[in-house]
């Protein structure tokens, strides 16, 4: 199938530039988002501009969502003005959010219902990874459907991946999350032994990174950690949202995930402490807070 014409809905820190990489990549993006500037900001990439929900999904082919929470997805997807209502039957509706599997399954559900062809394909990577198009997604729905749109994810990702049906990719996105904050979570503390040790931290976690303790959280953010910049890739509020999902997740499946629990207090405490707005690295602000 051809892909001609492409809808994307949430343009924020992730969404704006990953319909901007593919405006470059030659689709024909029309992109809505409560924020005019977001908007403005992917005409001047090339884009289109649509004023709602209705005008961005008219003619698609695909429509990309990207937005906070299961509540606006929902929002978009089954109020009046919502892509469900306005899609072409064989219209893809890929959900790149981050939600519950639940909301996911009863969307695709809806969404077949319609004749419309669900997938959830949640992404990892961040800020840096969305503009430099290197994003991990991890792709539920049917087989089929993530074949016909795997030149488009390969525009926005590097690691792509089918991963199952509906609402196994926001799975895969909630075990993505533990592993992501307990990692920060052990920077952090790893960052307060060093200091309280008399050891240059830098010199340290360049050790660290260098070894089986490295990972892409060291690579990218140990720097900006030691010297305390927490400019948000992404919100402390978001990976709080996102623990929420990983602890119901876990007791759908009936597991008991003890790390994941203490990982979930400290995002809470961070958010309780005023950290909301910051990048989910200011978990050493909770670490640091705890030593006094």
């Amino acid at each position: 199938m051809t892909i001609t014409r492409t809808a994307f809905i949430g343009l924020g820190i992730m969404g704006g530039p990953m319909a901007a990489n593919l405006v470059r990549a030659d689709y024909d993006v029309t992109g809505y988002d409560m924020s005019r500037e977001a908007v403005e900001r992917l005409v001047a990439a090339g884009g289109r501009a649509a004023a709602s929900v209705p005008e961005a999904v008219a003619g698609a082919d695909v429509v990309i969502t990207m937005l906070p929470d299961s509540p606006q997805v929902e929002e978009v997807a089954f109020g009046g003005d919502g892509l469900l209502e306005h899609g072409k039957p064989g219209m893809f509706h890929v959900d790149m959010s981050t939600i519950k599997p639940e909301t996911s399954c009863r969307v695709a559900q809806a969404a077949t219902i319609k004749g419309i062809r669900p997938l959830d394909a949640p992404v990892s990577g961040g800020e840096r990874g969305a503009v430099d198009g290197t994003l991990s997604i991890m792709a539920g729905g049917h087989a089929d459907d993530f074949e016909a749109l795997r030149p488009l994810f390969g525009v926005l990702g590097t690691t792509v991946r089918h991963v199952g049906p509906s609402g196994a990719g926001q799975t895969v996105k909630a075990a993505n999350q533990l592993v992501v904050g307990g990692i920060f979570g052990l920077v952090a503390e790893a960052i307060v032994l060093l200091e309280a040790s008399g050891v240059d931290p830098e010199s340290g976690l360049d050790v660290l990174a260098g070894g089986l303790a490295g990972s892409r959280i060291l690579e990218l953010r140990r720097h900006s950690m030691i010297k305390r910049e927490f400019a948000p890739g992404f919100r402390i509020d978001l990976h709080h949202k996102d623990m929420g999902i990983v602890l119901a997740a876990a007791r759908r499946a009936g597991v008991a995930l003890p790390l994941t629990g203490l990982v979930a207090e400290l995002m809470a405490a961070a958010k309780a402490q005023g950290h909301g707005h910051l990048d989910h690295s200011a978990l050493l602000k909770v670490i640091e807070r705890i030593n006094g």
